[in-house]
Order: structure tokens, then sequence, then C-alpha cells
């Protein structure tokens, strides 16, 4: 069984589950690997002993550029005493 995902690491996010994300490519879920052994078994009911072998093959690296903050100039705007005295 051959699946693609995508790998987002990123070691200075906030929580830690935000550290290393695996998501599905198209639906942007989280891939239950649970499920994907069990579909690869079977549905017979049973305990079994299984051996999963993970080869990761790193197809494209998308960089990320640091956040930019932009700053927009507002214009200062003097407010009259009228209005001031009126709200």
């Amino acid at each position: 069984m051959m699946k693609h995902y995508i790998l987002s690491l990123n070691p200075t996010a906030k929580h830690e589950w935000d550290r290393c994300i695996i998501r599905d490519p198209l639906t942007a879920k989280r891939p239950d690997i649970a499920k994907l052994v069990s579909e690869a078994v079977g549905a017979d009911t049973g305990n079994y002993l299984i051996s999963v072998n993970i080869e990761v093959t790193v197809l494209e690296q998308a960089a990320t550029s640091p956040v930019e903050q932009l700053s927009l100039p507002f214009p200062e705007v003097s407010v009259s005493n009228k209005l001031r005295e009126a709200a």
C-alpha cells in the first residue's frame, strides 16, 4: 500500500502537537495510522503480530518564507471637540 502525505515540521510552534504534522495532500486531514493498518490486515476479528515498514522519500520540499508583517501608513486624523462632546 503506497500512500502520500505532507509532512510539516515547525520546531518553534507554540504547541507541541503542531511541531510535526502529517496530512493528506488532498483533504488536509491527519491520517489514522491504526485504521490504515487494520485495512491492510483485513476484517477478521483477532489479535495480530504485525510488522510495519515505513519508508520515507522526500518528493519535494516547499521552503517556508519568514512571516512578514505589513505596515500600512495610516494618516493621523484630528477629531474636533464638537464630535468628542457629542459622543
